[in-house]
């Protein structure tokens, strides 16, 4: 594809890594708290970049911008978390120019999600924007972008099937628990964290499991209380939490902390316990494990429970490509109009320079010259020049950068964007 470049010496990156290569336990190493990911804007913006976002969830870390060199984007990830280049080159991936831009797309729309159809990434990207913005790093190509992606999204959420039924990380936790635990109506269930994940899981817990004993328990307990109000749950203080393993059946851990926040030193157990970890990074130590009575499924494992639902999904893969396409395509139109849109002007501004030289000439040297009438003739066909050559740079097959520079060549003109 042609360059996209803002700059003669910046090109449009993504980089990251996700669930595809990297383990769980790796994407734990790179993900981005909100701090981590505020101060790679901030330290973005000390070292020259000036437009990127960063997202960071469960099953990505990714940052898309503009640099001379993907490497100085990679340098940011590693530098704000625990992870080294050394691992980031083992599972990861670098995009440039078109390929970042339809990575951003498949991504945004829930195309690229471990759960395909799972559109909470759109929600990470709009924030991560708005962020960016904030800071003054967000500039005319990013925001296109984005809001391209964002349109993409709509479209394919209203006008295919592919989100349609319950499936998520959430569902799939707790549908591994009706199948697994015997009279789960009547077992003891302990939440750890109440997220955007533990409250999705939370509302599929009362949904299907008909149980009226799950506590919840979270660090700051009024965000717990919330949502215990919405189902008639108990709520327990924080301090609270090795006794209340102590009670439970079924312990499911989903808090943001970037280290484990249960090993089996506040396991004191005296009937088995089934654990579910759906965090990232892995809030529970594996040392669990060497407990006789302990059984431990992490999130990973949960997405890859398949059903109907995913297969009738599936279905709707090439009605979402078409409408990601079609978005793509306008969006592609936009820049490359952009790009080429001071040629365009200065093209116009050196034949309306040579027009008046031409009229000026002919109304000294013809009697009873008509000036409004040349002036009329001179535009149409100025138009209709400037109109060809428009046209020829928006064609798909166009080299656009030769073409500009064959043009200021020709006609001997400067463009202040290159």
């Amino acid at each position: 594809m042609e360059n996209l470049n803002l700059s003669k010496h910046q090109t449009f990156y993504a980089v990251g890594l996700s669930y595809k290569k990297a383990d769980a336990e790796t994407r734990g190493k790179f993900s981005l708290d909100e701090k981590a990911k505020t101060n790679v804007l901030r330290q973005a913006k000390l070292e020259g970049i000036d437009s990127l976002i960063v997202t960071s969830t469960c099953n990505r870390t990714e940052i898309y911008g503009f640099a001379q060199h993907p490497f100085q984007l990679i340098k940011l990830m590693c530098e704000n978390s625990v992870g080294t280049v050394e691992d980031f080159q083992k599972v990861a991936y670098v995009y440039k120019n078109q390929e970042a831009i339809s990575h951003m797309f498949r991504v945004g729309t829930g195309l690229d999600s471990q759960i395909l159809g799972d559109f909470e990434i759109i929600s990470q990207i709009k924030n991560s924007f708005v962020e960016s913005k904030s800071l003054g790093l967000a500039n005319s190509f990013l925001e296109r972008l984005i809001n391209a992606v964002i349109q993409a999204s709509k479209r394919i959420k209203n006008e295919t099937e592919i989100s349609t039924g319950a499936t998520s990380v959430a569902f799939a936790s707790v549908q591994y628990i009706l199948n697994n635990v015997e009279g789960i109506s009547q077992k003891n269930i302990l939440l750890f964290g109440t997220g955007k994940i533990g409250r999705n899981t939370c509302e599929n817990l009362v949904k299907h499991t008909k149980n009226d004993h799950i506590v919840l328990i979270n660090r700051t307990k009024d965000k717990a209380e919330k949502i215990a109000g919405k189902f008639n749950l108990i709520v327990k203080d924080y301090t609270e939490l090795p006794l209340e393993i102590q009670k439970a059946d079924v312990l499911i851990v989903a808090t943001g902390a970037q280290n484990p926040t249960i090993d089996k030193d506040i396991l004191n157990l005296k009937k088995p316990l089934l654990i579910l970890d759906l965090s990232i990074p892995k809030n529970v130590n594996e040392n669990v494990k060497s407990l006789e009575n302990v059984s431990l499924v992490h999130m990973d494992y949960l997405s890859q429970l398949t059903d109907d639902t995913l297969e009738k999904r599936k279905q709707h893969i090439p009605a979402a490509e078409a409408i990601i396409d079609e978005v793509k395509s306008e969006f592609i139109s936009w820049m490359k109009a952009r790009k080429f849109a001071p040629t365009i002007h200065a093209l116009k501004e050196k034949l309306n320079s040579i027009k008046d030289g031409e009229l000026d000439f002919q109304r000294k040297k013809i009697a009873n010259f008509d000036q409004d009438q040349a002036e009329i003739i001179s535009n149409r066909i100025i138009q209709k020049i400037t109109t060809h050559f428009a046209n020829h740079l928006k064609d798909d097959n166009t080299m656009v950068d030769e073409s500009i520079e064959w043009i200021e060549k020709i006609f001997q003109i400067e463009t202040a964007v290159k």
